[in-house]
């Protein structure tokens, strides 16, 4: 087996379809999913993927470590489920599958591209969501993912290179739904935070929250993207705020 796909799934069932018809030209596909209550699971089965049910939800990084431990082949491309794989980057992860056959050794241990993201129906092509350099594909002998419960971090042994191409991310689909993502996600990142030791607080939500602000609406040109790109700027200043303010709750919480 030479290209494993991987991904963790939850209530996935409007975008698996897509997500896995991206990645046809893979050789397998590992699916690990935390109990959804929609067809994803039948859908991903039914398009020739292997599904593994594993409800118990241990954070992102164990739950994708899971689907690393069942992946066979050489090389591993690891998405989520709301992501596609443009025609330009599949023809990059191409002729990387091709020197492999063509028993190139040594290289790269692993392949980062540029990652463009809807926000509320836009592509946003500025501020700090873009370009968004993700390392996905990697050799699979000697890679990981860290522990974190979010955001969770590839650990490759070896060097990095880049890949022509882009991975589609279709997320956060209106407002409710990115309101809903920024309190589970900076409530799992300050808990990560707190346990390596790092501090929060109200003074440094406030100015972690307004550099956030201005580098992503101001430094990184956020205010190209037009309305949106306001909208943006703000909400990535809001998780800025919300992460460290919860950060220094964790950090009281977990000192008692």
């Amino acid at each position: 087996t030479l290209l494993s796909v991987i991904l963790i799934t939850k209530n996935e069932a409007h975008h698996i379809r897509e997500c896995l018809a991206s990645v046809a030209f893979a050789d397998e596909w590992i699916v690990v999913d935390s109990g959804s209550g929609d067809a994803t699971c039948e859908i991903a089965a039914a398009m020739g993927a292997s599904v593994v049910v594993a409800p118990d939800w241990p954070g992102f990084g164990a739950q994708k470590n899971r689907a690393l431990a069942r992946a066979r082949g050489d090389w591993v491309l690891s998405i989520d489920a709301d992501e596609r794989v443009s025609d330009e980057l599949a023809a990059s992860i191409r002729a990387v599958l091709a020197e492999s056959r063509g028993g190139v050794g040594g290289g790269p241990a692993g392949y980062s591209f540029s990652r463009i993201s809807r926000f509320c129906g836009q592509w946003m092509r500025h501020g700090d969501w873009y370009p968004d350099r993700v390392l996905r594909l990697f050799r699979r002998e000697g890679a990981r993912f860290s522990d974190d419960l979010v955001h969770e971090r590839l650990i490759v042994d070896g060097p990095v290179a880049r890949l022509e191409g882009e991975l589609m991310h279709d997320t956060m689909p209106n407002l409710d739904d990115a309101l809903d993502k920024l309190n589970r996600y900076t409530s799992g990142r300050a808990l990560d935070l707190a346990r390596r030791g790092k501090r929060g607080g109200l003074a440094s939500a406030l100015s972690h929250g307004l550099w956030a602000f201005v580098r992503s609406y101001g430094l990184k040109r956020g205010f190209l993207d037009g309305r949106l790109g306001l909208v943006l700027a703000i909400y990535i200043a809001h998780s800025t705020y919300y992460r460290y303010l919860k950060m220094g709750l964790a950090a009281s919480g977990t000192a008692k």
